[in-house]
């Protein structure tokens, strides 16, 4: 690592009226919540704002998508290259360029003239929000001592529903109201605060890795596969997988990911521990962890447009109605360990993923009563949230579980890794699909933007058993792995 990095991440001190205060930990626990907060805020607002976005600046699903996919890509091809760099230099300096990264292109996005110039700073945004999510949870372990480590956890956890939670509801006011620049806008003060504030609050962290080795290999092959992926499926939904740009980025993005793995196991520093590959408990209840994360933002993508394009309901409107999908779910999760510890965690994934299922046939089977949309909606939502609450809480408890105590940090990386991931995934397929059902319903030549009401509808109709796919997906890997698990402590 170039000798000048190391000096430009040395680390102010803390101002030190704040460290001799009895309530430091809990400023330096609001300023990670404060981070996690507008991560998901953002994250939702902006899947409620797509078709807004898209009427804005004249563009087609497979490109409107993109304003969600950037951000995701950019945070999750650089979240592992972070965590090394935050293991190798400390956490406090990376942290704040994190917040100061995030707002700039928060400010960036708002002023945007072209959909080029979107996505340009949406990219630089997720690149924000990656140096933000590398350090959130081991700055705030290292900060709370260890009696107090599940209120503080506690507070992280409340602090990701709210945000996820106010999300649409958030948006669809202001979209309503102020405009969609205002969207990214609004987070900027919060971050602001959180800059200064950490700068002056937060305690010094020092590197751990004596070797300072960083894995350059790793970090140029990461982010081109999982962008070469997402791309290739996102494509097929206009020119089909037959297409030539199809096959060769999947064939492309085949060959880095066989790359990066052979270089991961030859590297003493490697970005993805290769070791948490060989326990298939942890590698099939990740598998369960992306995937319900695709399902999760699947149905924000799909609804929004069915919402707001096919029932002409106002983003107000529709935002408050999808955040009841946050809020049942971060009502129903603190209540789920209990019910796993008296049920067993098999039996409660299995319940949530039945309820996450029974939604989406609901809305399949009722998307087109425009009549009575808004109550069958909103029991849908409502078991959605449910479900998906019962079910992601306990297989992360299990899959976390499966790991031995030596690699709980690359662990929660891995899982931190597989939610961007999944929710990568959820995008890609609600759009690919959508813009699927809506060139065999209302021909090539025309867009969503000119597509009828009801030619909507049922396009969404049709592209919700993907997502029904995807919960049974879910739901057999999460199977699997506690399979795996119970074998193994049946054998020892």
């Amino acid at each position: 690592m170039p000798p000048f990095l190391g000096r430009l991440l040395v680390e102010p001190a803390p101002l030190s009226w704040f460290e001799n205060k009895p309530w430091h930990q809990w400023v330096v626990v609001g300023l990670v919540c404060v981070g996690t907060f507008i991560g998901q805020l953002d994250a939702t607002i902006v899947q409620l704002a797509l078709p807004t976005l898209g009427r804005a600046f004249d563009a087609p699903l497979q490109q409107v998508s993109w304003v969600a996919l950037s951000y995701l890509l950019a945070f999750a091809s650089f979240l592992p290259i972070f965590g090394r760099l935050c293991e190798m230099f400390g956490r406090k300096t990376l942290y704040i360029a994190g917040y100061a990264v995030f707002i700039t292109a928060s400010a960036l996005c708002g002023m945007a003239e072209s959909f080029e110039q979107l996505l340009v700073f949406r990219f630089l945004q997720g690149i924000g929000g990656s140096l933000l999510g590398a350090n959130s949870i081991s700055i705030l372990v290292k900060s709370v001592p260890q009696e107090s480590r599940g209120k503080a956890l506690g507070y992280f956890a409340a602090a990701q529903a709210i945000g996820m939670s106010a999300g649409p509801a958030v948006g669809g006011v202001l979209l309503a109201t102020l405009g969609w620049r205002w969207i990214f806008w609004i987070t900027v003060p919060f971050g602001l605060v959180a800059v200064v504030l950490g700068w002056l609050a937060l305690p010094r962290t020092t590197g751990n890795d004596s070797a300072k080795t960083f894995d350059w290999g790793g970090a140029l092959l990461i982010g081109p596969a999982l962008i070469l992926t997402v791309t290739a499926l996102n494509h097929a939904s206009g020119a089909g997988m037959v297409s030539t740009f199809s096959l060769v980025s999947v064939v492309v993005a085949a060959i880095l990911f066989w790359l990066l793995a052979r270089r991961e196991r030859a590297s003493s520093s490697p970005l993805i521990n290769p070791a948490l590959f060989r326990i298939p408990a942890f590698y099939l209840g990740s598998a369960a962890v992306a995937l319900s994360y695709a399902l999760l933002y699947g149905i924000f993508f799909l609804m929004s447009f069915a919402l707001e394009h096919g029932y002409s309901e106002s983003p107000a409107e529709a935002g408050f109605r999808l955040a009841l999908v946050p809020v049942a779910l971060g009502l129903t999760a603190p209540f789920s360990s209990q019910l796993r510890e008296r049920f067993g965690v098999r039996t409660i994934g299995m319940a949530g993923m039945f309820l996450c299922l029974a939604a989406v046939v609901l809305l399949i089977l009722t998307t087109a009563d425009i009549a009575h949309h808004r109550l069958y909606h909103t029991v849908a939502f409502i078991l959605f949230g449910i479900g998906l609450g019962l079910f992601i809480a306990p297989n992360n408890t299990a899959t976390l579980a499966a790991v031995p105590a030596s690699l709980s940090g690359a662990a929660g990386s891995m899982l931190n890794l597989m939610r961007a991931l999944g929710t990568s995934l959820g995008v890609a397929v609600g759009a690919a699909t959508l813009a699927w059902r809506l060139q065999e319903d209302a021909g090539t030549d025309k867009s969503w933007l000119t597509a009828s009401s009801d030619t909507l509808l049922a396009a969404v109709s049709s592209s919700l058993p993907a997502l029904a796919i995807l919960a049974v997906l879910a739901a057999t890997a999460a199977l699997m792995a506690t399979k795996e698990t119970s074998e193994k402590t049946a054998g020892s």
